[in-house]
C-alpha cells in the first residue's frame, strides 16, 4: 500500500468518529499550545529585561547616602546625606573602568506650561548622567559648561512630560514654570519607556546639579555640597566585580563612618534587573513542567483510543489479512493513525498559541515573542508522541492471527 493510501486511509478512518478524535487530541493540543506559549512569554520577558538593561545603560551602579542609626532606630537609605559630587569625581577619576559618574539630586515637583500642569521628578545633575543611564537627546542639546557653573534656569525634559505640556507643539526654547522658578526648555530625551520597577524613565526633568540644589531641593546646611546618589556606569560586565570593590574601598576612605552610621550603600542595577528574569524563568518552567504533564497525558489517551480502535476493527484487520495484507502493513496503518492524529492535535495547537499570543501583545500589552522554530519543533515532538504511545497499539493489531480476528465477535 502506498503512502498516499495510507495517510487517505487513515483520514478516513479518523473522521468516521470525529468527535471522538477531537476529544482525543485535546491533550496534544493543550499541551502543544501551552508549550508554545509558555516559551513565547520567556523569549518575550527575556527581550524586555535586555532592553531595561540597555535602557540602564548597561553595567551600571547607583551609589545611595546611608542611613543615620540612633538608638535603635535606622534611616531609610539616604538619609545620612553624607556624599557630594566631589565623590562623584574621585570615582570617576580614580578607577580606570568607570566610564561616568554623575551626581544626582532629586526632588518631587510641580510642572506648569501656559493652562496645563503635570506633577514629575526633576534631576540635578550634568551631561554625565546622560552617559551613565544612556539617554539620547532626539531635540535640542546638552548643557554648555557655562549653565551648569553657574546654575542656569535650563531644562532637559523625557518624552512623557513633553507631551503633557506640549502635546504635538514645539517644546525646544519654551519656558516652564518648575515650584514657580521659571526655565527655559533646551532639549528633549529620547523615549526609554518603562524601568525594571515599572516606573516611566521617560517622566522626567534634568536640570543643573546646583540649579536644583540652590533653588528647588534646598542647602543641606550641614553638608552644602550634598547629593542624593552616584550613577556609576561601567565599560564591561567583566570590570563589575572590582569596581565595585574599589569604590567600596574609595568611598570608605573619603566618608569615615561616625558611631554607627552607614556611610553609603551599593546598588547593582544589572543584577536586580537580571534577578527578576531569573525569578520569571523559575516560573515560566513550572508552567513548562505543566504542559509537558499534558502532553504526557494526551498521548497516553492516543494510546488508550487505538487499543479501543484495535478491538472495535478486528474484525476488519483479519480480512485485510485475509486478502493478502502483511502485519507490516497493519502496523503501519495504526501507526500512520496515531501519528496523524498527534500531527493534526499539534498543528490546532500551535494555531491557538499563535492567537493567544497576538491577543496576549495587543489586548494586554504582555510580551509574547513566537518563535516558529519552536513551533516545528512541536509540531515534529506531537509526531513523536504519536509513534511513541501509538506503538503498541499497532503491534497488538499486526499480531492478530486472521482466522481469530475473523471470527471475533
Amino acid at each position: 500500500m502506498t503512502n498516499r493510501k495510507l495517510l487517505m486511509g487513515a483520514w478516513n478512518n479518523l473522521s468516521v468518529n470525529l468527535m471522538r478524535s477531537i476529544l482525543t487530541m485535546l491533550g496534544i493540543i493543550i499541551g502543544v499550545a501551552s508549550v508554545i506559549i509558555m516559551l513565547a512569554l520567556g523569549n518575550g520577558a527575556k527581550r524586555q529585561v535586555d532592553e531595561q538593561i540597555r535602557n540602564l545603560g548597561g553595567n551600571v551602579f547607583v551609589v545611595f547616602g546611608g542611613s543615620f542609626n540612633s538608638a535603635g532606630v535606622r534611616g531609610q537609605a539616604g538619609s545620612l546625606q553624607r556624599l557630594t559630587d566631589a565623590d562623584a569625581d574621585a570615582i570617576e577619576h580614580n578607577i580606570s573602568a568607570v566610564v561616568a559618574a554623575a551626581p544626582e539630586l532629586r526632588s518631587n515637583v510641580q510642572v506648569i506650561s501656559g493652562n496645563l500642569n503635570w506633577a514629575t521628578n526633576v534631576i540635578g545633575s550634568d551631561n554625565r548622567l546622560l552617559v551613565a543611564q544612556n539617554w539620547t537627546l532626539s531635540e535640542g542639546r546638552e548643557f554648555s559648561a557655562a549653565e551648569l557653573g553657574r546654575g542656569a534656569k535650563v531644562a532637559l525634559i523625557g518624552e512623557t512630560l513633553r507631551r503633557e505640556l506640549f502635546g504635538a507643539g514645539e517644546a525646544i526654547g519654551q519656558t516652564i514654570r518648575v515650584n514657580k522658578l521659571p526655565v527655559t526648555v533646551i532639549g528633549v530625551l529620547g523615549a526609554k519607556g518603562q524601568s525594571a520597577r515599572g516606573d516611566d524613565q521617560d517622566d522626567v526633568l534634568i536640570m543643573p546639579l546646583d540649579t536644583v540644589r540652590k533653588k528647588i531641593s534646598g542647602i543641606n546646611r550641614a553638608n552644602p555640597k550634598a547629593i542624593r546618589s552616584i550613577t556609576v556606569k561601567v565599560a564591561t560586565q567583566q570590570d563589575m566585580p572590582w569596581v565595585e570593590e574599589e569604590m567600596t574601598r574609595l568611598l570608605s576612605q573619603r566618608l569615615k563612618s561616625a558611631g554607627n552610621d552607614i556611610p553609603f550603600r551599593i546598588r547593582n542595577l544589572s543584577e536586580i534587573v537580571e534577578t527578576r528574569m531569573q525569578a520569571m524563568q523559575v516560573f515560566n518552567s513550572l508552567l513548562a513542567g505543566v504542559a509537558a504533564v499534558s502532553l504526557l497525558v494526551g498521548g497516553i489517551g492516543i494510546m488508550n483510543i487505538m487499543l479501543v480502535s484495535v478491538t472495535e476493527r478486528t474484525r476488519e484487520i483479519g480480512l485485510r489479512m485475509a486478502v493478502g495484507a502483511k502485519p507490516g502493513d497493519i502496523l503501519r496503518q495504526f501507526l500512520v493513525e496515531s501519528v496523524l492524529l498527534c500531527g493534526v492535535g499539534g498543528a490546532i495547537g500551535i494555531v491557538i498559541a499563535a492567537l493567544t499570543c497576538l491577543v496576549l501583545a495587543q489586548g494586554f500589552a504582555m510580551a509574547a515573542v513566537l518563535q516558529w522554530q519552536v513551533a516545528i519543533l512541536s509540531l515534529g515532538f506531537s509526531a513523536v508522541i504519536g509513534i511513541f504511545f501509538g506503538y503498541y497499539p499497532a503491534r497488538q493489531a499486526a499480531g492478530l492471527q486472521p482466522i481469530d480476528a475473523l471470527r471475533y465477535e
